[in-house]
Order: structure tokens, then C-alpha cells, then sequence
């Protein structure tokens, strides 16, 4: 086996999506990178605005730097498992505060499978509830429990403070640049290894859109090489073999994609031309093709129905707003995003949607939404199985770290979910962490109130767990729904007069029609009113008749409060302006 000793590739791993953004930023900076006087935002590594605005990273992305002659690639990780099965090094990033979490323990297990040298890095030091000689020992505990072997466990730690762009090796040593970290990777991380006589092997971990040359295929090379215009063999998963021209190859730069002649084993590189072609798939030498060990792909969890908008205000916002551009759009993700699968369903107007969570396809929705898309979706289930005559449904790690004053309000909601408590671990700083196991359905509709009940000052993160019987029902919203009798126009007086039986959702002045819903109703059964009735003119006029009706302001719920409020009856409008609730059945003759 020879080696390159020019390539290094890393991946960097964590659950602090902010933190390991910044980290990057200054490697990218420390690197040489950019001018001094170059205008870069920062967290240059959140391409996409919903990266920016959520603090994680949707999708995967590479960037390499050059220290000292070596070519060092960086993968950013998002942690999901469509992409945790190709971490190829791990840089594993812990906060110093709280210490190790699901998304780090997930991945990290994908890199310890494949026997591969982590590095430790402990971040944001300068914190004033920093606890890093705590947090070392829960990383040490971390890897015995995912069974690293001994050598895994002599792996270097390094304490950094990425906003200021400094590493240290010893705690007591202030640093001063992140040269430490640079000198760590080249002494720890070993070059890639390969075969001198063998033919391509190439193995996509992530897929990629480009307008101008279509499908792009994005992973490592791990024997031989590959030429633009060379005809190359993809052999997929059942084993079948097909042949392919690459078109277009790509290799990285800094944050650019540029393009290359050739590439060699160890590069990390972009090639177009090959439509048929999945995640974990090899792509071979033409003549004698020989495959790579699959990537094992986790199985959705979660689905639900998207379908064109049909609503009495259908076609005033959006751009995109018939079925066969909706079901072009989601063939385009499903070719591209190897956790979403499409399904075709009885309606031509309608497509299932699965994903491996909630949030996963509330990004896709959101997404689709700030296209121009018009469409309606259904409420989040789950997906279950059936194994010897018994149902099985996915469960998830819970990991809660709250204050301690409210664990009592946070346990009085996780009970009636069906979640067990596996660990609670106090680490005397005034915050407790609370280990759950807890079925997938669970946990929707939870975030919000979970942030409500710990007044923003909490953090969930969750994992899945893999599958188990069925844990019982699992009581949904208690309340019912204030819905529209008609269309027209909301008025004060209206609304003045409703807020007794309710939570309002929407303002005067704003557009209904019959059946969308306006409100929360007190109660558990629906009610129809009639939000938009004005006020009768006579010529006797009451002492309080120039009063202005005082209006308790709406809730305004953002897309995922949407998703989690919905039942099995109720369909949520989105287009590019608005997020309407509203019923399947429209007429309230027909509900009733």
C-alpha cells in the first residue's frame, strides 16, 4: 500500500453547529485563504439562509485549505445518517460547556466502525460555565461506551476558542493561533492509502445539483484515477453494472468548485455526467469494475402528504402552483437528497413524502416555499412495521439539558409521550441533563412546548434509536379549532367578540375563506364562527360606542409550530407569503 502524503482528509463533527461554523472560519482565514483586506461574512461555511437562520448545517459541504504543502479537504458533517456513513477522519468538536450530545455520538460511532484516528477538540473555553476537564472525561466515557478500540483512545486534545481563532494544547497555556490544531491533523491524521495497480474506485457520499451540467456525484477516490471525458462503470447496489461518461470533473479550492483534468486516490471530487447513480454506489474502471463496500442507508421514519394547493386563494402568491411542477420538485429532491423518498399515490395531485424527521421535512418545505412553491401538507405519522404479528414503531435517544427549576415541568411532559427515563446526570453547574427513551411520534409537537416550558433555556437534541412495539396511544392536541363559515374579511369587531372562546390566529383586514381556521378554540370540539362580521349602523348610538375594541394580539406560528399543531383532518396552506391552517373538508356541512 502506498500513500500521498500531500492529502489529508478530515471531517469535522458536532453538535454545536455554530461553534464548529466558526472553527472553520478561522482554519479557512489561519489558512491563507482570503486576502486581509476581503470582505467574507462570517459563518462562511452556511451557504444556505435557512443554515444561517436555524444555527445547523442542512446540508454537507467541502472546502480545503493548504498548510505547509498539504492538501487538507474538509468535510462539514450535518450529522444525519445519510451522510454519517463517510466520515473519513474525524475532527470530533464538544462544547466546553455542554459537553458531548446525540449528534456527536452518532457520527462519532459511524467513525469509530471504520477504525479511524479522532482528534478531540473542546471549543469555547472562554465561556463563564466552561467546565472542559469535566467535559474531557465525558468525551473519554463517550468513546469506552461506543467500545473504541485502544488506540482510538489515545487520540489528542486541544482546547480552542474559535472566535478568537487560538488552539492550545495544555488548558493552562493561552493560544495564540490555531497552528496547533493545523500540526495536529498532519501528525495524526494518516495520508490516504491505495492500491498502485488498481483500477477507479470512486464511492459518492453526498449528491448536488448543478443547472448547467445536471446531477453532480460528490465523494473520495479511493484507488486509481479519473479523467474528465473518460467512460467510467457505475455499479449499483443489486450489483448491476452500467456505463457512464464523466462530463464534467470537479475537485475543491478553498470554498470554490473548479475544475479539474484529473483526479487521483485520496481526492475529494465532483463528477457530472452520471444521472443513475445512489449514495454508497461505486464507480469503477470501465474495463474490469470492481465494487466498494456499500454505505448502509438508515430507513425513513417519519412521512407526509404534499400535494398542489387547491384552496380558494390557490395561485395568488406563489410562481410554482400546479401538481406536475410540485412532483417535478420533489423528483429533483428525491434525486439529490438520499434521505427524502417520493411516493405516487391514488391522486395524481398528491405525493408521500418520507424523511428521517420532522425537521428534515420541514426544511424541504420551507425550502420549497421560498422558491415560489404553492402547496398543502398533511400532519407528520409515522412509519411502522410489522414483525411476527407484532407492530413496530421508531424510537429516539432524548437527550434534555435543562436549569435545574424545571425538571418537574419538563418530566410532566415527557410521561404522557411514552418516554422512559434512562439517565439524569447533575454536573453541579446549576443545568441537568435528563437521558430519555422515547417513541419517534412522541416528539412531535413537543419543541415548542418544550421551549415554552423552560422559557427558551433549554436544549433538545434527539437521535434515533432504532425500532420497538408499539408503546401505546399518545394524546394529541386537546383542543379544538375555531374555523371561518365564510369568506371575507376579518374585522375587529369580529375578533373583538370571538377572543372569549379562544386563541386567535390571524388580524383584522386578512383575507379567509370557509373552513380555514382562525383560532384555537377553548375546547375540544371544532366550532364554525363568523370572523368577519361588521359592526350594524343605527341612528341610536351607545356611551361606548367610539370605543375601540381592544384586540389581545394573535399567535403567529411559524412552520414547524404549524406541522405540530394540525390533526389527521387538517391540511396546512403554504405558499411564499403566507402559512394558512385550514380543513380538508372546506364546507362545514360536510364536516358535521
Amino acid at each position: 500500500m502506498q500513500q500521498r502524503e500531500n492529502v489529508r482528509n478530515i471531517a469535522i463533527i458536532a453538535h454545536v453547529d455554530h461553534g464548529k461554523t466558526t472553527l472553520v472560519d478561522a482554519m479557512l482565514w489561519q489558512s491563507g485563504l482570503f486576502r486581509q483586506n476581503e470582505s467574507v461574512p462570517e459563518r462562511i461555511m452556511d451557504s444556505i439562509d435557512l443554515e444561517r437562520e436555524k444555527g445547523i448545517t442542512i446540508m454537507a459541504k467541502n472546502t480545503a485549505i493548504t498548510y505547509r504543502g498539504v492538501h487538507i479537504n474538509i468535510v462539514d458533517t450535518p450529522g444525519h445518517a445519510d451522510f454519517g456513513s463517510e466520515v473519513e477522519r474525524t475532527l470530533t468538536l464538544v462544547d466546553a460547556a455542554e459537553g458531548p450530545l446525540p449528534q456527536t455520538r452518532f457520527v462519532l460511532k459511524k467513525a469509530l466502525e471504520a477504525s479511524l484516528p479522532p482528534i478531540v477538540v473542546i471549543n469555547k473555553i472562554d465561556r463563564s460555565d466552561a467546565r472542559p476537564a469535566e467535559v474531557l472525561d465525558e468525551v473519554y466515557d463517550l468513546f469506552i461506551d461506543l467500545e473504541a478500540a485502544e488506540d482510538q483512545l489515545e487520540f489528542p486534545v486541544l482546547y480552542t476558542n474559535a472566535r478568537t481563532g487560538t488552539a492550545t494544547a495544555k488548558l493552562a497555556e493561552t493560544g495564540r493561533s490555531l497552528e496547533p490544531l493545523f500540526e495536529a491533523i498532519l501528525a495524526t491524521v494518516p495520508a490516504p492509502r491505495f492500491e498502485p495497480g488498481a483500477g477507479l474506485q470512486f464511492r459518492g457520499a453526498m449528491l448536488d445539483w448543478d443547472d448547467y451540467v445536471g446531477r453532480l456525484v460528490i465523494g473520495r477516490i479511493f484507488n486509481g484515477r479519473v479523467r474528465q471525458a473518460e467512460r467510467v462503470a457505475v455499479v449499483h447496489r443489486d450489483g448491476a453494472v452500467e456505463l457512464a461518461k464523466v462530463t464534467v470533473l470537479y475537485g475543491y479550492e478553498g470554498l470554490k468548485r473548479i475544475e479539474i483534468a484529473e483526479a487521483s486516490a485520496g481526492d475529494l471530487v465532483a463528477i457530472a455526467g452520471i444521472d443513475s447513480i445512489e449514495i454508497g454506489e461505486t464507480v469503477a474502471d470501465a474495463e474490469a469494475p470492481v465494487a466498494l463496500p456499500l454505505i448502509r442507508i438508515d430507513e425513513p421514519t417519519v412521512s407526509m402528504l404534499f400535494s398542489a394547493n387547491i384552496s380558494p386563494l390557490a395561485g395568488k402568491e406563489g410562481r410554482f402552483v400546479t401538481s406536475p411542477q410540485l412532483r417535478d420538485r420533489l423528483m429533483k429532491e428525491r434525486h439529490i437528497n438520499v434521505g427524502i423518498r417520493v411516493e405516487e399515490t391514488g391522486s395524481p395531485d398528491t405525493f408521500r413524502v418520507s424523511g428521517r424527521g420532522e425537521l428534515q421535512l420541514a426544511i424541504l418545505i420551507e425550502m420549497m416555499r421560498r422558491e415560489g412553491f404553492e402547496l398543502e401538507v398533511g400532519k407528520p405519522t409515522i412509519i411502522t412495521r410489522t414483525e411476527n404479528g407484532q407492530t413496530l414503531e421508531p424510537m429516539e435517544f432524548l437527550v434534555i439539558d435543562i436549569p435545574e427549576a424545571f425538571i418537574g415541568a419538563v418530566t410532566q411532559k415527557i410521561g404522557p409521550r411514552r418516554g422512559a427515563m434512562a439517565k439524569m446526570v447533575n454536573h453541579g453547574t446549576g443545568r441537568v441533563r435528563l437521558e430519555y427513551r422515547i417513541p419517534a411520534r412522541g416528539l412531535i409537537g413537543y419543541r415548542t412546548e418544550f421551549l415554552t416550558d423552560t422559557r427558551g433555556t433549554g436544549l433538545l437534541n434527539h437521535l434515533f434509536d432504532g425500532w420497538d412495539v408499539w408503546q401505546g396511544d399518545i394524546a394529541h392536541r386537546q383542543s379544538g379549532a375555531l374555523v371561518a363559515d365564510r369568506s371575507g374579511r376579518t374585522t375587529a369587531y369580529a375578533i373583538d367578540n370571538l377572543q372569549a372562546r379562544g386563541v386567535m390566529f390571524v388580524s383584522p383586514g386578512l383575507e379567509v375563506y370557509e373552513g380555514m381556521v382562525v383560532g384555537e378554540n377553548a375546547r375540544e370540539n371544532d366550532m364554525d364562527v363568523n370572523i368577519t362580521k361588521e359592526k350594524k349602523l343605527t341612528n341610536m348610538r351607545a356611551s361606548t360606542a367610539d370605543e375601540a375594541a381592544k384586540l389581545t394580539p394573535p399567535r403567529v406560528m411559524n412552520l414547524e409550530q404549524c406541522l405540530e399543531w394540525i390533526r389527521e383532518d387538517e391540511l396546512l396552506e403554504v405558499t411564499p407569503k403566507s402559512l394558512r391552517l385550514r380543513k380538508r373538508g372546506l364546507s362545514g356541512r360536510r364536516r358535521f
